[in-house]
């Protein structure tokens, strides 16, 4: 056998092990909690008070919009929902009215069940979350409380909505 003969076997006996070879799946890191940045969650800890309903920044979010002929909540409302959901908690005295409204659009009946189908959502909302039904009522306005008067869908978005009264803190 020459030296180029040898070369080659020596270099396709390489390469076929090369390709046998197992390749080694990698696994992800374990996280041990050290060197990563807390979890941050929307609801702040230990108990509201009444005085966070005007300066906590999710507890002031207080109007949640929906879509045109919509009553599911949409998924940027949620941290509102458990916000005041937890002051519900807190405070076992606290009371709230969900106001339901809809826009211009659909008859006086339709949108009185709209608005009431949306109260009733944002209710289940809070309830899910751990407040109490028995601090909650839901009226509906329809549309007869808009806060745009205009005809188009710029307006007509600001008025499918449900708002949050606080009625006792």
């Amino acid at each position: 056998m020459n030296t180029t003969t040898r070369i080659l076997t020596v270099a396709l006996m390489c390469a076929a092990a090369a390709a046998c070879s197992k390749k080694v799946k990698e696994t992800p890191p374990v996280d041990t909690g050290v060197g990563t940045a807390p979890v941050t969650s929307p609801v702040a800890p230990g108990a509201y008070t009444p005085a966070d309903l005007d300066t906590d920044a999710c507890l002031r979010q207080r109007v949640v919009y929906f879509d045109l002929d919509q009553d599911a909540i949409k998924p940027d409302f949620q941290a509102a929902m458990a916000c005041h959901a937890k002051y519900l908690r807190d405070r076992p005295d606290a009371r709230m009215t969900l106001e339901g409204n809809a826009d211009e659009r659909g008859s006086r009946e339709y949108n009185m069940g709209l608005g009431e189908r949306r109260g009733n959502a944002v209710s289940s909302a809070l309830q899910a979350n751990g407040g109490s039904a028995s601090q909650i009522t839901v009226v509906s306005y329809g549309e007869e409380r808009p806060v745009c008067n205009e005809s188009n869908e710029g307006c007509w978005s600001q008025n499918r909505r449900v708002e949050i009264v606080y009625t006792a803190k």
